[in-house]
């Protein structure tokens, strides 16, 4: 090894140490320097910021409400259904609009990810195949508890949250998700 890549490596090692890194991990990181590895430092996952993760579960939240409530206008019975659900693609619609603009005004930039969690492609792989009043009922249910978990995660986030722009959203769409929790408990299915 090259003295300028073992002063390199050495720097890194004690920056890695200095960060806190389990000795395990540094121990990694040392056989991967001398097996020979052709960079001159290994490379850490980089953790995600409390505002990722919120803009990511904010995205996916929008995705999972409106998704659910396409297949609502196909599988379910209801016209008090149909009608809730057309209303809430139209209000996720505008929230992921509101989002990318907040996010894009947080430095560093924030990239909302719309990806559904696991949990969420699990409900929403259940709701395509029920059609009819067995379709209404679990849509109330789902609507509800993804209300409910998205209401709790913007007060969280607007009260203890990193990013102004983004806690500023959270705080503009707590009353509008309020409103979507009310109005789908109060569906006659």
């Amino acid at each position: 090894m090259t003295l300028r890549k073992t002063i390199i490596t050495s720097a890194a090692f004690l920056a890695l140490a200095a960060c806190g890194r389990s000795n395990d991990a540094v121990q990694n990181n040392t056989t991967a320097a001398q097996a020979g590895v052709a960079n001159e430092a290994t490379t850490a996952p980089v953790a995600m910021s409390a505002a990722q993760n919120f803009a990511n579960a904010a995205a996916a939240s929008d995705t999972f409400e409106i998704e659910t409530s396409r297949l609502a206008l196909t599988n379910g019975a209801s016209a008090l259904v149909k009608s809730y659900a057309n209303k809430m693609i139209e209000a996720h619609t505008t929230s992921t609009s509101k989002l990318m603009a907040a996010a894009a005004a947080v430095t560093p930039t924030v990239t909302p990810n719309p990806t559904l969690n696991a949990e969420q492609q699990l409900k929403l792989d259940q709701l395509k195949a029920l059609n009819g009043a067995a379709f209404d009922q679990a849509y109330k249910t789902e609507q509800t508890a993804g209300h409910q978990q998205t209401l709790d995660a913007l007060k969280t986030y607007a009260s203890a949250g990193e990013a102004t722009p983004l806690k500023a959203f959270a705080s503009s769409m707590v009353p509008i998700v309020t409103a979507h929790l009310n109005m789908v408990k109060g569906l006659k299915v």
